[in-house]
């Protein structure tokens, strides 16, 4: 393949872009994939995250068959895979980002017109046929989402692999509650790799060149170049014109997509790929939803296949029969496995939603309602409550969204909910699952904030309630609210004999077996992957720190909302 490396693309205020190109030889034009973000083009995948490459191609050796892994960079595709089916692979390194000159502001409406621009820019090459698709992980999907708001004239597909949509309820503020992700992360991942950083920032293994750029500046410089984005987060608790920018346009998205999440990427990788899938305007969409670690399924050939038959369809206009593909294939995951099965909506249009009422007397979950009023109370700042269901004398399967409703008072004038759906082995042993990061995760995780109670109704389901989150209403110490809680969505065929279970914490969720690390997250990872809410300036002990009480009864119908899937109907061949 021909590489050209550190090609310029201008933006409009004049800050010159740096971007590697792989493409086939000779004239022929060919279609664009690209990918733009802030990870540093010349850092290769093994040289950057070295326990997830190795984690990877020990169970998954295939990941490697047919490329030298050389060009392997993190989170987006290998053009050794690419290239020689008619691709070009385009690379950008984001304003302020690696080769990339500029002020590093990630999500920012900037870096969506400057992804216009280059978008444009690769249709006009003389290699190109004028089509452009957007394929990546994470950080390379989540900002699809903004440029396909813009609908570029040239922008053909786009496939959002395990990314997020809102950045308010996905990324920063689950719930309503601070997550602490984005000021680890940025620290971790991209000043790290910050353009300026030069002589002390790493080498590109292939080419030699300084992968942050020429220039070495000094740390106050450096500061100068980025935005602060743990502290801008932290410092707009409520829904603003600061997280619209930073979210997707669901009206304007009319392309077509494929958007890939996550089973266990609670914090992140989940739910603005679902409702991506369902709020886009485009015509032409499919869901695809997985499990195992959340960069995996991307570079295996199930995942690359999916892709490509994708991409062809729509790039390349093949008549390879993408456009019969049903619109939602879903995993199913089992204890032990993941099934695969395709479906024509999503929620399922068969699904029978349960309730499953809260007991407080003796905390359990049931079907019916208590007869007579109860309640439990914990610390505010506690490991809560646990509910369980009795076993089930047959395999019972959960897809779906879930939500709950809880009736609460606190001592103070707010508290944080903390829901998380569990399994239990016969001999109550917790069972958990390799999640998108964490090696322990829970079937499913929700969060509220209590001030943020208010619902949207025009936006809001029985099964997905949505919270403006425009104000913040502080409670009356010792009144009971109604809350309604959304818990993201989640597949789990439970078999006989198991156990689910509903814990409402007033704290992040902690596995009780070993923690985990990645050599790209900061903290140890102990259930919840890097996705914690435990800043003390956000959750100050004097307002969530007080009891907190759950009612359940005749006058309080505390419940969880389960979506039990039946096996589809017999049907003749």
């Amino acid at each position: 393949m021909i590489v050209e490396w550190d090609v310029p693309i201008a933006m409009d205020d004049g800050v010159v872009l740096r971007a590697d190109v792989f493409r086939p030889p000779g004239s022929a034009a060919c279609p664009v994939i690209m990918s733009y973000g802030p990870y540093a083009k010349g850092l290769s995948f093994q040289q950057g995250y070295p326990s997830a490459w190795q984690q990877m191609v020990e169970q998954f050796p295939e990941v490697t068959h047919g490329s030298s892994g050389l060009y392997q960079n993190w989170e987006v595709v290998d053009p050794e895979r690419w290239v020689p089916d008619g691709y070009a692979c385009v690379r950008v390194d984001g304003r302020g980002a690696g080769r990339s000159p500029g002020h590093i502001e990630p999500w920012s409406g900037r870096e969506s017109r400057d992804f216009y621009a280059c978008i444009e820019w690769a249709a006009a090459q003389p290699w190109s046929n004028g089509k452009v698709g957007l394929n990546g992980i994470s950080y390379y999907g989540m900002n699809q989402w903004q440029v396909a708001s813009l609908r570029p004239p040239h922008l053909a597909a786009i496939c959002v692999w395990e990314g997020a949509a809102d950045f308010y309820r996905d990324v920063s503020h689950h719930g309503g509650i601070y997550c602490t992700f984005l000021a680890n992360w940025y620290r971790q991942q991209v000043t790290s790799v910050q353009h300026g950083l030069g002589r002390r920032g790493p080498r590109s293994v292939l080419t030699g060149d300084l992968v942050c750029g020429p220039e070495t500046l000094d740390a106050d410089e450096l500061a100068a170049r980025c935005s602060d984005l743990g502290e801008d987060v932290y410092s707009r608790p409520l829904w603003d014109p600061f997280y619209q920018e930073r979210s997707a346009r669901w009206d304007q998205i009319d392309v077509p997509l494929l958007s890939a999440a996550n089973w266990g990427g609670n914090g992140l990788h989940l739910r603005g790929n679902i409702e991506g899938f369902l709020r886009a305007a485009s015509k032409h969409k499919w869901l695809e939803v997985h499990g195992r670690e959340h960069w995996t399924e991307f570079y295996t050939n199930y995942g690359v296949d999916v892709q490509k038959r994708f991409f062809d369809h729509f790039l390349k206009r093949e008549a390879n029969g993408w456009d019969k593909e049903p619109p939602v294939k879903l995993w199913l995951r089992h204890v032990d496995r993941f099934e695969p099965r395709s479906e024509q909506q999503w929620p399922i249009a068969r699904t029978e939603w349960r309730k499953l009422f809260l007991h407080c007397s003796n905390l359990v979950l049931l079907p019916y309602q208590p007869e007579l009023q109860a309640s439990h109370s914990y610390a505010g700042l506690g490991d809560g409550a646990t509910f369980l269901l009795p076993a089930q004398d047959r395999e019972l399967e959960i897809t779906g969204p879930l939500a709950a409703k809880l009736f609460v008072s606190s001592e103070t004038t707010d508290a944080d909910l903390f829901l998380v759906l569990r399994l239990f082995s016969p001999d109550m042993k917790e069972v958990v699952f390799q999640g998108a990061l964490d090696p322990h995760t829970p079937i499913a995780q929700g969060w509220l904030r209590a001030s943020h109670r208010k619902l949207d109704p025009r936006q809001s389901t029985v099964y997905r309630p949505y919270h403006p989150h425009d104000e913040i209403e502080p409670l009356q110490p010792g009144r009971i609210y109604e809350l309604d809680i959304e818990i993201w969505p989640t597949s789990i065929v439970v078999p006989a004999g198991y156990r689910l279970a509903l814990t409402v914490r007033g704290k992040d969720y902690e596995y009780s077996g070993p923690s985990a690390r990645l050599s790209n997250i900061r903290n140890e990872m102990r259930g919840c992957g890097p996705f914690l809410h435990d800043d003390p300036r956000d959750r100050p002990a004097s307002i969530f720190g007080g009891k907190v009480t759950l009612h359940a009864g005749p006058a309080c119908p505390s419940h969880l909302l389960v979506p039990i899937v039946p096996a589809k109907a017999n049907t003749a061949p």
